[in-house]
């Protein structure tokens, strides 16, 4: 199963998150996707949205300026 991608870097809050939702709306469940951001506060914006959503996090790399965050997409 291929990992889908969201570009959302150069968006500012709340951006990232809205395009990750609207992103998630059309995945199935136990699909991955990897969002790719330059907003420091996705960081926290991000896992935040997907606790509340029932979604999983899997991961946080950050490298200079990029932030790539994994989540799983579970059943809400």
């Amino acid at each position: 199963m291929s990992e889908a991608q969201l570009d959302a870097r150069r968006m500012l809050c709340p951006m990232p998150v809205i395009r990750t939702q609207q992103k998630v709306e059309l995945m199935h469940v136990g699909e991955t996707l990897a969002v790719c951001c330059t907003d420091p506060g996705a960081i926290h914006d991000i896992p935040a949205w997907c606790r509340v959503n029932g979604h999983e996090v899997l991961d946080i790399v950050q490298r200079d300026d990029e932030i790539t965050i994994r989540i799983r997409v579970c059943d809400a």
